[in-house]
């Protein structure tokens, strides 16, 4: 334990390398071109500059943060809860692989949003009585390499706290969650004793599940869990993160038997709804006999810090006395962030000079530990207050965000299509020649007509692809973006964006978050030409592509000088624009994309309404604006959305498609048994896996839907599509997927035809011989 009364430690930190030396080795390793050595290698290397980039800059304690693929699913390995359908492989990679994108004859484990981020990881399979085969090794041959480069008294371990392992996994119904997390605690005994012979300083317990606002229902299982955790001996910090704590959670929280509490006193940059641990920790007050982890440099933010982190810290100096001792951490794991500003060459010297990656947030919690207490400090309580009331809505008409008819009414209008009808969610492989012009075009080294004449021909092949595939409803594949938001960033005033900002998202898929660094305005139509292209060359309806102002805000690094609400509704302003320009242009169709909807809501339920209201306004005021006869389409991916459902029907779209195929029909179910009534798109196959779905499967995969009683079986209603874009995946892989699903699509079709026509012929038979007995029958024809 570190013996000072003011000191530093981050508790996370980007595992991706400077250079997304990560994401490269995977992928060299996935197509075959390099051995699991030379992965190995650069996985090694990765941690070991990201571990001594800490130590550099001065940390006195340095969580060992790194993973393959993701930290949730190192430890359902270490703890040897491999799922049935993966037990025959190799253990190693080809397991752990397996376990993340699936090989023929097993799916993948699902894939959701890691609390309220935009980070994804792979949902824990458990049985009602796991049979637990903990194997430590990879966790202590990691620290004892992080021992090797920081030195013993510097190098911390993270564990996965048992109890928010469990809260994320999925289990059979019925199961007692407490006999879970009891089965597991034998190996997390056995491997803080094997941490404590290895002499590390302390061990970092990972336990997010306490922001919650159902927390408080777990009291009793933290108490005896982390009784018998302490009974090992090896000093434990408790660390929270993503929000603050309950009040009555924190009242028992702080007498765990631990040696340090870590929280977060940001929470979620620009929410309404403030961090209030600054004030729960003043009116309670914090045990003088444990270290504070003030998570006071925020750790899901771009902007360097302001004067507040310090003045925070002199707050609590003041209100908790000089013996409290107290490090300075981040609020959240520092993955969240891109890893050094000094690498963007190319953004304002102004806007560059207000930002901090992760590199820069590393020396901020360090120059806030050397401030001391400071002087005069503001009042605790004063810190993470909530932002006014006024949500943005200001001078907008109220009819601004409902359609002109109903959904009843202006379904019929809409375009009517076969049963299963087909489509796909938007994007397309971004192959070598896409990425190689946008380089091009980037650099100058050729014109703005000769990018616009590829990204054409680019997009007459996806075109003529799947009209040959007969696709009913086809997209232009969206070989013009990067991104699904830096594209539409790029073309709003208001954004900037960096050129080296990775953040990993999953994996190794790494986005750029572009930054919200002044009100949001739109210069003009941002996708009419690619539509116009695309529609040019087909005959059926060609869906326009955006992203909603929801997922726009909650994918960029928003700014924190005003809520998020007031700049979702400027997002959805500049879209209503952009919606009356595409039916302009004769579009029909426009898929508004809002993915991120669940993955904003707040983590205490009390706090949702608020929230939900103004995310689902924005949405509904980027989309109200269009005719009756244009059909809106919405879509939602990994996330849990089940307990949402009124505000998902709220948002007033004509055709919700969602991403299901590893998730068993959840959400399908909850949506017939809530009994949702618009077109309905569950998603067919994992576009995150490499496997090419067969027809038999994809065919199950169909009659599964109908069986859920959606819509009441209305083939008609029930669209057909893949889980979400493709723009990761090879045309190796899309083309038979895409095949095999329009070939599904058409023996079910055949099905409800024939039935349907079976229907018609014994109505047409019935006919006659009912007329037979009426009137017109006998003066009609028979004389």
């Amino acid at each position: 334990m570190v013996s000072t009364q003011i000191s530093s430690a981050t508790i996370g930190f980007p595992r991706i390398g400077p250079n997304r030396e990560m994401k490269k080795a995977l992928e060299s390793f996935w197509s075959g071109k390099s051995t699991a050595d030379d992965l190995r290698t650069v996985a090694e290397q990765t941690e070991r500059v990201a571990w001594l980039s800490q130590k550099d800059a001065g940390l006195d304690l340095v969580a060992l943060d790194s993973t393959y693929y993701d930290q949730i699913l190192d430890f359902i390995t270490y703890l040897g809860l491999i799922p049935k359908r993966f037990q025959h492989l190799e253990p190693g990679f080809a397991q752990y692989f397996a376990m993340a994108r699936g090989v023929n004859g097993a799916h993948a484990l699902d894939m959701q949003k890691f609390f309220d981020t935009n980070y994804h990881y792979m949902v824990p399979e458990l049985e009602a009585s796991p049979a637990v085969k903990a194997d430590w090794s990879g966790l202590l041959a990691k620290v004892e390499r992080g021992q090797a480069v920081l030195g013993s008294d510097v190098a911390v371990p993270i564990l996965i706290g048992p109890i928010t392992l469990v809260s994320l996994a999925r289990y059979p119904e019925g199961t007692d969650a407490s006999a879970l997390v009891g089965a597991l605690l034998p190996a997390y005994v056995e491997v803080l004793g094997r941490l404590k012979a290895l002499g590390v300083p302390e061990v970092q317990m990972h336990e997010p599940v306490l922001a919650l606002g159902t927390a408080n229902k777990l009291q009793a299982d933290f108490e005896s869990s982390y009784s018998q955790l302490a009974g090992v001996g090896v000093p434990l910090n408790l660390v929270v993160y993503y929000d603050d704590v309950e009040e009555d959670v924190y009242s028992w929280l702080v007498r765990l038997p631990v040696q340090a509490i870590s929280l977060d006193f940001c929470a979620v940059p620009g929410a309404a709804h403030g961090c209030a641990t600054a004030a729960t920790i003043a009116r309670l007050g914090f045990p003088e006999d444990k270290r504070l982890g003030a998570g006071i440099v925020d750790g899901r933010s771009i902007w360097r810090d302001d004067g507040t982190a310090v003045d925070l810290l002199a707050a609590l100096r003041a209100r908790l006395g000089p013996n409290q001792a107290i490090v300075v951490q981040s609020s959240a794991p520092l993955l969240h962030l891109p890893y050094d500003v000094r690498a963007e060459k190319n953004l304002p010297g102004e806007l560059t000079a207000r930002l901090a990656f992760a590199l820069q947030k590393l020396e901020e919690i360090v120059t806030v530990a050397k401030s001391g207490s400071g002087t005069a400090p503001p009042a605790l309580e004063t810190f993470g207050a909530a932002f006014p009331s006024d949500e943005g809505r200001s001078g907008i008409d109220a009819s601004k965000y409902h359609r002109s008819e109903d959904y009843a009414t202006r379904r019929p209008k809409q375009p009517q299509f076969r049963p299963f009808p087909t489509t796909s969610i938007g994007s397309f492989p971004q192959t070598e020649q896409i990425r190689r012009a946008r380089l091009q075009y980037k650099r100058g080294t050729i014109s703005t007509e000769q990018y616009k004449e590829q990204i054409g021909v680019e997009i007459g092949y996806a075109i003529g692809l799947q009209d040959a595939l007969d696709i009913d409803v086809p997209v232009h594949g969206e070989p013009e973006r990067s991104d699904m938001v830096e594209y539409f960033g790029l073309k709003l005033d208001g954004y900037s964006f960096t050129e080296h900002g990775w953040v990993q998202s999953y994996g190794s898929r790494y986005v750029r978050p572009p930054i919200v660094s002044g009100d949001v305005t739109r210069a003009g139509p941002m996708t009419v030409h690619e539509y116009r292209l695309a529609q040019a060359v087909t005959a059926r309806p060609v869906k326009g592509m955006l992203t909603g102002p929801v997922t726009m805000l909650n994918w960029s690094f928003p700014r924190k000088d005003v809520a998020r609400s007031v700049q979702a509704f400027q997002i959805a302003l500049a879209l209503r624009q952009e919606m009356e320009d595409l039916e302009g242009a004769g579009c029909r169709i426009v898929q508004v994309d809002e993915p991120a909807l669940r993955e904003g809501l707040p983590l205490k339920e009390r706090r949702w309404a608020r929230y939900l209201d103004w995310a689902v306004d924005a949405f509904k005021l980027s989309v109200a604006g269009a005719k009756p006869e244009t059909q809106v389409v919405t879509h939602l991916c990994y996330s849990s959305f089940e307990d949402i459902l009124p505000a998902i029907d709220a948002m007033d779209a004509d055709v919700l498609t969602i991403e299901n195929s590893r998730s068993d029909n959840e959400m399908v179910l909850a949506l017939a048994s809530a009994g949702y009534a618009r077109d309905i798109g569950p998603g067919v196959y994992d576009v995150h896996s490499p496997v090419v779905p067969s027809v038999e499967f994809l065919v199950d995969k169909l009659r599964s839907f109908s069986g859920t009683g959606i819509l009441g079986g209305d083939a008609r209603r029930i669209w057909v599509n893949p889980d979400c874009g493709l723009k990761t995946r090879r045309w190796a892989e899309v083309l038979p997927s895409l095949r095999n699903m329009v070939q599904a699509a058409a023996i079910l079709r055949a099905e409800v035809e024939g039935a349907e026509g079976k229907q018609q012929g014994a109505k047409a038979a019935a006919q006659p011989q009912a007329q037979a007995h009426g009137p017109s029958h006998a003066c009609t024809g028979c004389h």
